[in-house]
């Protein structure tokens, strides 16, 4: 019974390592033909400018958040890649 149990534990692991290996080639694939991966962003390259802008000039956080309606936590990255 334990040699049973062995080679199914050997095949499970077998059919995972090949799971990995092909979503790794479908995102390479992906990447290669210009697709971007990933979730969306909320905000356009020039809202991301104006947020930096208005929080340099002293514009709280919260208060960007309302304008461009997006969370706080949105602002806070934004402002940190900058």
């Amino acid at each position: 019974m334990l040699t049973m149990l062995t080679m199914l534990a050997v095949v499970a692991e077998m059919e995972r390592d090949m799971l990995v290996d092909r979503t790794q080639a479908g995102l390479a694939r992906a990447k290669s033909d210009g697709k971007t991966l990933g979730r969306p962003t909320k905000t356009t390259a020039e809202q991301r400018a104006d947020i930096i802008a208005k929080y340099a000039a002293g514009e709280s956080v919260s208060a960007l958040a309302r304008l461009y309606e997006v969370s706080r936590a949105n602002i806070l990255g934004v402002v940190k890649t900058s």
